[in-house]
């Protein structure tokens, strides 16, 4: 298959709008997954033609944890008529039409089949039910314009939004520096942080392999992870099938949020430091489960425990 973004969805990113439809017609896949079609496009989807679309995704108590609105632009596939479906998954979105509205209602393990397994927070056989609603198909020879249009479309109203947003979240920060008595320092992106142990080891760069003790937070006190075992069980977080020990990555390359990368930059092997990172910085409109919803502002306990030039 030349190109399917977001088909299989274990890229998570949550939270957004949703889709509401009402039931029409249902069908079952090869491996018995059942989807309703609310709206059944006329044309038929041809060979080499580009399908975008949006999708939601919800658990069985109607929490919403995936949504493609809350991507910088929607999630497309080219249609191949030579591409084979690796699960009832794929066979849905590779049969999708303009005008195509659909409701699928599976467990998680059928759902996550052909995705490299069931995410954390979903047990194999809850229900899940996802929401999909085709925007456009168009001919390979026009696709590339529409959608250099959207990202840029896009990419303005986002950064609009996010600048709306750091000034609420610098705002609530200040408010709760204050309130904490923090001796806080902030940087030009809108990142508090306080060193609280310097550190006496390597200045931490960009492309550094790092290790990193942390808990985190958000500003109630509400403890969402740590890697400190006393600290989740303090927290009632503590969870016997995973490892409590520093979190290991390479520094600048995307791999954390934006507030980590730029944060642990300023410290040393050894320090110890709070982040009090606004969303914008973080998880942004997105939601990360329970804790995080969106907007969060997170604050970090970090220590930097290794730093590997």
């Amino acid at each position: 298959m030349k190109k399917i973004n977001n088909l299989v969805l274990g890229a998570m990113v949550l939270a957004g709008s949703t889709l509401l439809y009402s039931c029409e017609t249902t069908e079952t896949t090869s491996d018995g997954i059942e989807y309703t079609y609310v709206e059944q496009g006329d044309d038929k989807t041809q060979d080499g033609e580009f399908v975008v679309y949006h999708f939601t995704a919800k658990t069985g108590s109607d929490s919403l944890f995936i949504s493609s609105y809350d991507q910088p632009v929607p999630p497309y596939l080219q249609h191949l008529d030579s591409a084979e479906a690796k699960s009832g998954i794929d066979e849905i979105f590779l049969n999708l039409n303009n005008g195509d509205s659909i409701i699928i209602t599976a467990t998680a393990e059928q759902i996550f089949a052909a995705g490299g397994g069931v995410p954390p927070f979903l047990d194999n056989e809850e229900m899940v039910t996802i929401n999909i609603g085709v925007i456009n198909v168009l001919e390979e020879e026009v696709f590339e314009d529409y959608f250099n249009d959207l990202v840029a479309e896009q990419q303005k109203k986002q950064a609009e939004q996010a600048g709306v947003q750091l000034e609420e979240d610098v705002s609530a920060l200040e408010a709760y520096i204050e309130e904490n008595n923090l001796d806080a320092n902030r940087t030009e992106s809108g990142l508090f942080y306080v060193i609280e142990e310097e550190g006496t080891g390597p200045q931490v760069e960009q492309g550094d392999k790092i290790s990193v003790d942390y808990t985190g937070y958000v500003l109630d006190g509400t403890v969402f992870d740590t890697s400190v075992e006393s600290k989740a069980r303090e927290a009632n977080t503590y969870d016997e099938n995973r490892p409590y020990e520093p979190f290991s990555f390479n520094v600048g390359e995307g791999m954390v949020i934006p507030g980590w990368d730029e944060g642990l930059q300023l410290l040393k092997e050894g320090a110890k430091a709070k982040f009090l990172i606004p969303s914008p910085l973080a998880y942004g409109p997105s939601q990360r489960g329970a804790v995080i919803v969106p907007n969060s502002i997170l604050v970090f306990d970090v220590e930097v425990t290794d730093v590997e030039k």
